[in-house]
C-alpha cells in the first residue's frame, strides 16, 4: 500500500471508528460493545476490499490501525455533549466516508483492479463498516434508508477515476473526489432529498 492510501485509510479508520464509538455509546453499551462497534465500523470496509482483491487485511500487519482504533475511542468517550453529537458525528461521519472512498479506490487501482471494480471497491471500503455498524447497533441502516451515501460515494469514486485517466496528480484526484462526496452529501441532507422508493 502507497504512503498516501495508507494515510487516507488511517484516516477513515479514525473517523468511522470515532462515530461507531458514539453510536454504540448513545446505545448505552459497555466498554466492551463500544470498542467492538468501533472496530467493525472502521475495519469491515477495508478488510472485505482487501479480501476481494486476494490479499490480506492490512491490519493483520500493521498496528497503526488498532492504534487508530483505541485513540478513536478515547476521543468519542469525551466527545461533545448530547446536544451537538448528532452534528459531531454527521460531520465526522461524512469525512470518514470522502477519505474512504479516495482510499479505497486507490488502493484498488495500485492493484491493477479494472476500472469499475475500483469503483466497487471505493464504495465498498467506504458503506461496509457503517452498515454492519448500524445492523449490530439495531438501528435503521441509514445506508438503505436515508440520504445518498451510496450515491455519493459512487460520484467520489467516479470522479477520482475519471481524473486518473486524464492523468491528473493523484493529490488533485484525492482532493477532488472527496469534495464530490463531502458536497454531495451535505446538500442530500440540506434539502432531504433522496432516492426514489419503491411504491
Amino acid at each position: 500500500m502507497g504512503s498516501l492510501a495508507f494515510a487516507l485509510d488511517l484516516i477513515a479508520t479514525f473517523a468511522f471508528a470515532v462515530v461507531g464509538a458514539r453510536i454504540a455509546i448513545n446505545r448505552n453499551m459497555d466498554y466492551a460493545g463500544i470498542i467492538l462497534i468501533a472496530l467493525v465500523a472502521s475495519l469491515t470496509g477495508g478488510t472485505l476490499r482487501n479480501i476481494f482483491l486476494g490479499i490480506a487485511p492490512s491490519w493483520l500487519d500493521k498496528y497503526q490501525y488498532f492504534l487508530a482504533v483505541i485513540i478513536a475511542v478515547i476521543f468519542a468517550l469525551l466527545a461533545p455533549s448530547k446536544k451537538t453529537v448528532g452534528l459531531f458525528i454527521l460531520s465526522i461521519d461524512t469525512f470518514g466516508l470522502a477519505v474512504a472512498v479516495v482510499s479505497g479506490t486507490q488502493f484498488a487501482l495500485e492493484k491493477n483492479a479494472p476500472f469499475y471494480s475500483a469503483a466497487l471497491l471505493g464504495i465498498t471500503t467506504a458503506v461496509a463498516g457503517g452498515l454492519l455498524r448500524d445492523v449490530l447497533c439495531q438501528v435503521e441502516p441509514i445506508l438503505l434508508h436515508r440520504e445518498t451515501i451510496a450515491t455519493s460515494s459512487a460520484l467520489g469514486a467516479l470522479t477520482f477515476l475519471t481524473l486518473d485517466a486524464l492523468a491528473l496528480a493523484t493529490s488533485m484526484c484525492a482532493i477532488a473526489a472527496g469534495a464530490v462526496v463531502i458536497a454531495v452529501r451535505a446538500l442530500s441532507i440540506r434539502f432531504d432529498l433522496n432516492l426514489p422508493r419503491a411504491k
